[in-house]
């Protein structure tokens, strides 16, 4: 979501402001499993198009719902549930619009979401269908089909065809979890040895880092079964706490309040590190400093 989008983007960039989120590089989407992603605007159908379905009752309702909208829109913006009723359906609906690469929203994370239509992508589904895989190879590899589907909520049948058309673009290997795939242009980068951690990240619910659709995903960065049961919850999830580059507890915010719970006792130093960064989150919302508070 856009507010965590910030959180992800701070942890990476240096210099994050709390406006980073709404740079007019960056665009809101109904993205994978048409959940809200923030993406830079450039890929916009990437994230949508490539999700299309190559047939069926849900590309017909997609394309059908996005020729409605853009015959009621036009060049306007509205509160996606008006736009619905208008349509005479529930706004939820108008997220299978988004598979056509022509829909935008805007939200704050209070508010319902603003919709609007935007040009025609000028790449076809298929192609936005291989970039994504590409990407999802780039950010979470080494990686399989089966978790490309489960990622992007497509078919395997999609998915494996993506895989299949990027060829010699990837490479088998072999992982704890099994047999997998790369990008051969990430081959060099991850045989590098690592470069030193940053002494602590706060990374909000839903971060890439953390997303690990797989149970032997998760374990690979959470260990202990008791604590993956922690971060990954079944229902809203916490933020992760990194010390030093390793998972180390959960975190949660209300308004100016970072309240954290750590795994394992923490050195002052550690200590002193994870407040600097609560302290630097640029968080829009909050006046005032920020308070850490220990369980």
């Amino acid at each position: 979501m856009p507010r965590a989008a910030l959180l992800s983007i701070n942890a990476r960039v240096e210099g994050t402001v709390p406006s980073t989120w709404e740079d007019p590089s960056l665009v809101q989407v109904w993205g994978p499993r048409y959940n809200v992603y923030a993406v830079a605007a450039r890929d916009l159908p990437v994230f949508t198009l490539g999700r299309l379905p190559d047939g069926g009752k849900t590309r017909q309702k997609a394309e059908h719902l996005a020729a409605r909208l853009r015959a009621f829109l036009g060049e306007g913006r509205m509160r996606y549930d008006d736009a619905g009723q208008a349509l005479g359906v529930h706004g939820n609906a108008l997220r299978y619009a988004a598979l056509t690469g022509t829909l935008a929203i805007r939200w704050e994370g209070a508010r319902r979401p603003t919709v609007w239509i935007v040009a025609p992508p000028e790449i076809d589904a298929a192609q936005a269908t291989l970039e994504l895989a590409r990407r999802y190879l780039h950010v979470f590899g080494p990686a399989t089909p089966e978790g490309f589907a489960r990622w992007a909520g497509i078919g395997a049948k999609k998915a494996a065809g993506a895989f299949d058309d990027l060829g010699d673009a990837r490479i088998p290997v072999q992982t704890p979890s099994g047999a997998a795939w790369i990008l051969g242009k990430d081959e060099a980068t991850i045989r590098e040895p690592p470069e030193p951690a940053a002494p602590a990240r706060l990374l909000p619910s839903g971060d890439a880092y953390t997303l690990g659709m797989t149970s032997a995903d998760r374990a690979l960065l959470v260990p202990d079964a008791k604590r993956r049961g922690e971060l990954w919850t079944p229902r809203v999830w916490p933020g992760a706490l990194l010390v030093a580059g390793d998972v180390v507890g959960t975190w949660r915010r209300a308004e100016g309040a970072v309240r954290i719970q750590t795994w394992q006792r923490l050195s002052g130093a550690a200590r002193e590190a994870v407040v600097a960064e609560a302290e630097s989150m640029p968080l829009p919302g909050p006046s005032g400093q920020i308070v850490v508070h220990w369980d």
